[in-house]
């Protein structure tokens, strides 16, 4: 009987029950890893990542497991330890943080992103691309602000690059400039990410008028498949040049739509879009979801990197409103400038959203593609912001 008790006694003591009180801020991660999963899998925001992310960031507050260990990265941080010890000493999680840490992840996600991306719209309109520029001024905003609130200037470059609203430019950005933000900044950015169609209309509303609002934009011009296979060349070679740094992550979106657009490679071009994209958005949001660890997540700090984020996707919306209406006016009334909110890079959602408030101003409004354009120039102007900061704090 005594032999039997020990043995229970030991697996419950070696099991994660008895440690699951030990530290509350697990207990208030794993319910908030339900909810982010509630609103992944009911209300289906990002479902694509938020589902592993919250997944992840259950299964790295569930005690004892031994999958994620911070202090391991403090050392690889540290250069007391590097990439070898994390394969023999880590757990899974630790083994497939790797590839967030080398932007591997990242960067394969820009190539099946300029896979699906026509960039069409933004040839048609090269305007466009001014109105993607304005959209990153929450970058700017929130960068400022995060040095005002004390966060250092790498900090504060990570929190801004919330306000471009792509999720695997942030990731890539705060891997390397403040890894120990991650998981606050990459669930902030996913957050505000899938709450752009509560964000942005009431902003939209404000900054324009009923009669902006109703402007019909002219069809657009057809684009010739010439102009297609040219523009990532040329793009990636020019941005590249200018800014080293982007090209991790321009280089791949370009190489993504130079597959989708040559029509010689198909296979690859699909690969790139479905299977690899599918792998590789499974690893990185398990693993991001894996540093948000109960005691290094809970504090003040990620508190004001969700307020700082929330200010930064305002602010690139309003940028983005701002210069459309200038254009509006330049224009003699020709553009609406409903589509300059759509030059934050969240494809294809924020076009989707000034194709909906145009339509409720006008029901006969098409601003879809029109707003495409300033979209995809969004994810270029994003890209370049980040190697901007890259290369001012990396």
């Amino acid at each position: 009987m005594g032999a039997l008790t020990d043995t229970l006694t030991n697996l419950w003591q070696s099991s994660g029950f008895s440690m699951l009180f030990d530290d509350w801020r697990n207990l208030v991660m794993i319910a908030l890893a339900c909810v982010l999963l509630y609103l992944g899998i009911v209300k289906k925001f990002e479902p694509l990542l938020l589902v592993g992310i919250a997944f992840g960031m259950l299964l790295t507050n569930l005690p004892g497991t031994g999958l994620y260990h911070p202090e391991l990265w403090d050392a690889v941080m540290a250069h007391t330890k590097d990439f070898g010890d994390v394969l023999t000493e880590g757990g899974l999680l630790d083994i497939l943080y790797i590839g967030v840490k080398t932007s591997i992840y990242p960067c394969l996600i820009f190539l099946g992103v300029g896979a699906m991306t026509d960039f069409g719209p933004l040839l048609a309109n090269p305007k466009s691309l001014l109105l993607g520029a304005a959209a990153q001024m929450g970058i700017y905003c929130a960068f400022i602000l995060a040095v005002l609130l004390g966060f250092t200037g790498l900090e504060a470059a990570a929190i801004g690059i919330i306000g471009g609203a792509d999720g695997p430019t942030a990731i890539f950005l705060t891997s390397i400039l403040a890894p120990h933000l991650l998981g606050a900044i990459a669930i902030a950015a996913y957050s505000y990410m899938a709450l752009i169609p509560m964000i942005q209309p009431p902003l939209m509303r404000a900054i324009t008028t009923e009669k902006e609002r109703q402007i019909k934009m002219e069809q657009t011009r057809t684009v010739t498949k010439r102009e297609k296979i040219v523009f990532p060349i040329v793009v990636a070679v020019f941005t590249i040049l200018l800014l080293p740094s982007v090209a991790p992550l321009l280089g791949m979106l370009m190489l993504g739509n130079l597959l989708r657009e040559c029509g010689v490679v198909e296979r690859l071009s699909d690969t790139a879009q479905n299977a690899l994209m599918n792998i590789v958005t499974i690893f990185l949001s398990v693993s991001v979801g894996a540093t948000t660890v109960g005691s290094r997540f809970l504090t003040a700090s990620t508190l004001k990197i969700v307020a700082l984020g929330l200010i930064a996707f305002c602010f690139s919306t309003i940028g983005g409103l701002l210069l459309g209406k200038l254009m509006c006016k330049l224009s003699g009334g020709k553009i609406n400038p409903l589509i300059g909110s759509a030059g934050v890079s969240a494809v294809p959602m924020a076009a989707r959203v000034s194709q909906v408030e145009g339509q409720r101003a006008n029901p006969t409004n098409h601003l879809l593609m029109h707003a495409m354009g300033p979209n995809v120039a969004g994810v270029i102007g994003s890209a370049v912001a980040a190697g901007f900061l890259l290369s001012v704090f990396g």
